[in-house]
């Protein structure tokens, strides 16, 4: 994103929505183009964008092609800022497309075509945000700002004390994005505990929990417990706090995953499907590429 420059009246930012990044273009009231921008799916970077187009101009207004879950978070943060947003149909944007100069189909493209629609016309659909699904939703997305800081403070904790114990396995996985190294923990956290298993087994006990990609889990844990004979000083009782926070990684997840399901059904109920010649029919489902541990 560019650097602030002198505050327009208003503006309008569309944003090409997907489930791992939205694009968003924001233009000012002669339709120039202020910024274009990917932004991960992410709670911190969709509120930076909020940040940036509030810098840029003393009334934002925004514009989404709503395609259902991909989108949740993103709606969910603008309603409890307060921001002021429209639909405009992915048909719209379909039809537009070719009248405007540029490459082909591009994020980029649809989203500056999104909010030149939404700029020169009136008539789409707007979010309805009565007072109580802003104040509902500014506690919810709060709550969840506080369980992602706790998750990734947990994360941090639990990585420090692997390195101390093997770093090697404290290397082999991204557990901030994954739930399988996660429950791999809550039982086994030494190299000797890992080679005594061994592949097969360690196979056998993820895939019991239901993980996903166990072999290959497996594979890296024991290459990893190969790697390293010695048992660092300490190691037994750092294992033992990996056990914890491992299991309270778990149970953290699970609020999290909570705290989305009342989101999606505030929308639920707060906004019911509808549709005219302007919108698209919305029922919104939570379900989020940047979620704790989406992937087991």
């Amino acid at each position: 994103m560019t650097g602030v420059s002198t505050p327009q009246d208003r503006i309008w930012v569309g944003i090409d929505a997907g489930k791992g990044h939205h694009w968003a273009v924001a233009l000012n009231a002669e339709g120039e183009k202020l910024f274009s921008t990917k932004v991960i799916n992410d709670e911190a970077q969709i509120l930076a964008l909020i940040e940036t187009a509030r810098e840029r101009a003393h009334e934002v207004r925004w514009a989404v092609d709503i395609s259902g879950r991909a989108s949740t978070l993103l709606l969910a943060l603008l309603v409890a800022h307060r921001q002021q947003v429209v639909y405009v149909p992915g048909r719209t944007v379909n039809r537009m497309s070719g009248a405007y100069r540029g490459e082909a189909k591009t994020d980029a493209k649809d989203a500056q075509v999104i909010a030149d629609q939404a700029r020169m016309r009136r008539d789409f659909a707007a979010l309805s945000t009565p007072p109580e699904l802003i104040t509902t939703l500014q506690l919810l997305t709060n709550y969840r700002a506080d369980l992602i800081a706790d998750r990734v403070r947990l994360i941090n904790r639990l990585r420090d004390l692997l390195v101390g114990v093997c770093p090697a396995l404290e290397r082999a996985f991204d557990y901030s994005g994954a739930k399988g190294p996660i429950v791999m923990l809550t039982e086994y956290q030494t190299p000797a505990a890992l080679r005594r298993i061994g592949i097969k087994r360690l196979t056998s006990w993820l895939e019991r929990r239901k993980v996903r990609g166990a072999g290959d889990i497996a594979t890296k844990a024991i290459e990893a417990a190969q790697s390293q004979q010695v048992a660092l000083p300490g190691e037994k009782r750092a294992a033992k706090l990996v056990c914890d926070f491992a299991h309270q990684l778990l149970a953290l997840d699970e609020r999290i995953r909570s705290n989305d399901r009342e989101i999606r059904e505030t929308f639920a109920r707060t906004n019911a499907p509808r549709s005219s010649n302007h919108c698209l029919v919305w029922a919104p489902s939570w379900v989020l590429s940047s979620s704790p541990s989406s992937a087991t």
